[in-house]
């Protein structure tokens, strides 16, 4: 008996935990169902008879075609769906809509649905659909969209850009009907604070001109050039496959810096342009954080071989991507960093556009002592996706030798772990300048 009476007051704690959310206002709830998909919020209608309706007032829609179709054949039951939905909201506001279209089907609604929604407040807007004529003018002058992504559509012409509450932008493999229309879509986002442009094509010069942009991530397919002005610039982060011209003409450089210069030729990666180099390393010492590739080192490398660089001054974390034969730009990399804090090497056996007579083992010489491994440098973290050699283990003992205040040393190794525990023996019996508090890690 007392055992039975103990099962019914836990049953009874169990019931009272899970209804909590069910005891809250309606509004409250629509708000978290507003971040599930909708196939989940639809979910939700078999918990109990409170939640059977609720996910109809739910102001927003995130569907995928495809998905849809997993539990529906027939594709007139999704745009039913879509149909009634708006139905629902016909008087309502709707502050998101996101839609996976994909290229398969034909969808003549979306025209429609996204004019409706534009006139219904949404803040919302994210549409993945492989179409030129899909989206409508009316997107250009949607006065409360805040978040708009856009993927494999076609933008027409704009004759007038009016955003006012649009903060971040995302462009993916876009066909634009006017080379002066991600202009105007720029300029005519006063608030505009994160750009994204990913496999876009835009013959002209593209000019990113803002006084609020923070955030700028550009991998373009082809473009003429870039000219970015942007004051308020944090963080620039750039994979260009084709490009003339790269100019930042901001008074301030963006603390952070993540470039990977990539031109193609005949299909094949070549080595980034000369020019475009020399002007990013006339600026980049400005930098404080840098995220950077082989091949930009590569051309840093014989630059400083026939002129003096300028130190990086400010540069406090650095993020570079070696190729294993490219070690010996180490020592002068290190030499510019007089205040470098944190070093992250993400170091591979080779590289695709290194010729064969270029595949080979790096004659690493290093001389003085560089500035930041006495001064500075507290983290190192070292990236090998190669098998065990020497090298490496020269590369470790020499940061541990030499780094005057190093505090943590973090291989990242390809090693089972047994062979890992006897690589870290030996690592923490190598001798070393640091202090013996310095905490060496192998991953």
């Amino acid at each position: 008996m007392v055992g039975r009476k103990k099962k019914t007051k836990i049953r009874e704690k169990e019931s009272q935990e899970e209804d909590l959310i069910s005891n809250l206002p309606d509004r409250w709830i629509c708000e978290i169902l507003l971040r599930l998909s909708t196939k989940d919020a639809v979910r939700t209608s078999v918990l109990s008879t409170r939640w059977r309706y609720l996910w109809q007032s739910v102001p927003g829609l995130d569907l995928s075609l495809y998905d849809f179709l997993k539990d529906f054949s027939n594709i007139d039951a999704f745009l039913n769906f879509v149909e009634r939905f708006f139905d629902i909201h016909r008087e309502s506001w709707i502050r998101k809509l996101r839609l996976y279209l994909g290229y398969r089907h034909h969808i003549c609604g979306l025209k429609s649905w996204i004019d409706a929604v534009t006139r219904r407040k949404i803040q919302h807007l994210d549409v993945n659909y492989y179409c030129r004529d899909a989206i409508p003018v009316s997107i250009y002058t949607c006065e409360t969209l805040v978040h708009l992504r856009l993927k494999r559509a076609g933008l027409p012409n704009a004759e007038y850009v009016s955003l006012p509450c649009l903060k971040n932008m995302h462009l993916e493999r876009i066909s634009f009907t006017s080379d002066t229309t991600l202009e105007k879509l720029i300029s005519g986002s006063p608030v505009l604070e994160d750009l994204k442009l990913f496999g876009c094509s835009n013959h002209n010069a593209i000019q990113v001109r803002s006084h609020t942009l923070k955030r700028i991530n550009l991998d373009m397919d082809e473009s003429s050039g870039f000219v970015i002005d942007a004051p308020l610039l944090q963080c620039l982060s750039t994979k260009i496959a084709s490009t003339k011209d790269f100019q930042i003409i901001s008074s301030d450089f963006p603390a952070k810096l993540d470039i990977d210069l990539q031109p193609m030729r005949h299909g094949h990666f070549v080595r980034p342009l000369k020019k475009v180099v020399r002007d990013i390393l006339t600026d980049i010492r400005r930098v404080r954080d840098l995220v950077i590739t082989s091949d930009i080192l590569k051309e840093f490398f014989l630059y400083s071989k026939s002129r003096t660089v300028r130190q990086f001054r400010n540069l406090s974390r650095l993020n570079a991507r070696f190729a294993k034969c490219d070690l010996e730009m180490l020592p002068a990399l290190l030499e510019s960093c007089t205040k470098l804090e944190s070093l992250i090497m993400d170091i591979f056996k080779y590289y695709s556009s290194i010729r064969d007579e270029e595949k080979r083992e790096p004659n690493v010489v290093f001389g003085a002592v560089p500035r930041c491994l006495e001064s500075s440098l507290k983290f190192v973290e070292l990236k090998l996706s190669f098998i065990r050699d020497e090298g490496e283990m020269e590369l470790a003992r020499y940061f541990l030798e030499n780094s005057t205040i190093l505090e943590k040393l973090r291989l990242n190794v390809c090693r089972r772990e047994k062979s890992k525990c006897d690589y870290l023996n030996e690592l923490v019996a190598m001798k070393r300048s640091c202090s013996s508090a310095c905490e060496v890690l192998v991953l």
